[in-house]
């Protein structure tokens, strides 16, 4: 007899690899807008804790982390890549509380397309941050207008944290097996998010329905996109993983205008346009670097 897991796990395994990338990528976005929503009760800071809680407590459940003295050997990287998990999450919610969420992804995504593009060091990726640049350049008139500066601001600082987020976990997947390093990052990042949202944890346990939605939140933004890329990436290229996880930006967009009533605008489209062309540019030029 299966049990649910099982069941779970079986389940996936049925979707074509490429396909579970892609309903990765909305559920992030949709877990990204479903997030607004909550930030009038919870405000950013509030709705970045629960969703890092509940999801630790839940991939903790399914990945049963081993605590042992290599973590604590790497405690002060695992503190490191834990309190960038959580300015970066805290950052990302703080600008799309103020600005359109496909415009934050785009500015967001400029950080670890950086970060692939000097990591190669080939002369084309150099012509990709530029076209990722001119995307976002094309949001410069906007900005004090129909663009809030600090949302503006928020976004540029979570694509830093991100950028940061991806050289951290090469380091944290070489020294920790599996996926226990994100289980201990999320902790990490919980405890470091604590202070801030500490007004907001007695409020989640007055209506059930509340908690219902950051138990929502945290199932679409982390569990099930982990789980459909961990079992994409058994099967897909690294490549192929890369180009389809561009799509970011453009579902972002997408779905900020259809469940959040986000208005664009011409700039803010081609804006995330360019971005997603040089994201995409950027991974199918990569050449696969040796360590």
């Amino acid at each position: 007899m299966q049990t649910g897991s099982n069941v779970f796990f079986s389940a996936i395994s049925l979707i074509p690899p490429p396909l579970q990338v892609v309903i990765a990528v909305l559920s992030i976005q949709l877990g990204a807008a479903f997030a607004v929503n909550l930030f009038e009760v919870f405000g950013p800071e509030g709705t970045v804790f629960f969703r890092l809680v509940i999801s630790a407590v839940l991939l903790g459940a399914l990945i049963r982390p081993k605590f042992n003295r290599n973590v604590v050997q790497n405690g002060k990287l695992l503190i490191v890549y834990g309190v960038a998990l959580g300015l970066m999450n805290w950052c990302f919610y703080e600008s799309i509380a103020r600005i359109p969420l496909g415009i934050a992804v785009a500015i967001e995504f400029v950080g670890p397309l950086l970060v692939g593009a000097f990591s190669s060091k080939q002369r084309l990726d150099y012509l990709w941050i530029a076209v990722a640049f001119l995307g976002v350049l094309m949001l410069a008139p906007q900005v004090g207008t129909d663009l809030d500066p600090i949302g503006v601001g928020f976004a540029v600082l979570a694509g830093i944290g991100w950028g940061g987020f991806v050289i951290l976990s090469k380091r944290v997947n070489q020294a920790l097996p599996g996926s226990d390093g994100l289980v201990f990052g999320m902790i990490v990042a919980t405890i470091f998010m604590f202070p801030f949202a500490s007004e907001a944890i007695p409020l989640a346990f007055e209506n059930i329905t509340l908690f219902g939605n950051l138990f929502a939140l945290a199932i679409l933004s982390t569990t099930i996109p982990f789980y459909l890329e961990f079992s994409a990436l058994k099967k897909l290229t690294p490549q192929a993983y890369g180009v389809l996880i561009t799509l970011e930006p453009a579902a972002a967009a997408v779905i900020g205008m259809v469940a959040l009533g986000d208005i664009l605008g011409v700039e803010g489209i081609i804006a995330i346009v360019l971005v997603t062309l040089a994201a995409i540019g950027s991974t199918l030029t990569q050449k696969p670097t040796v360590d």
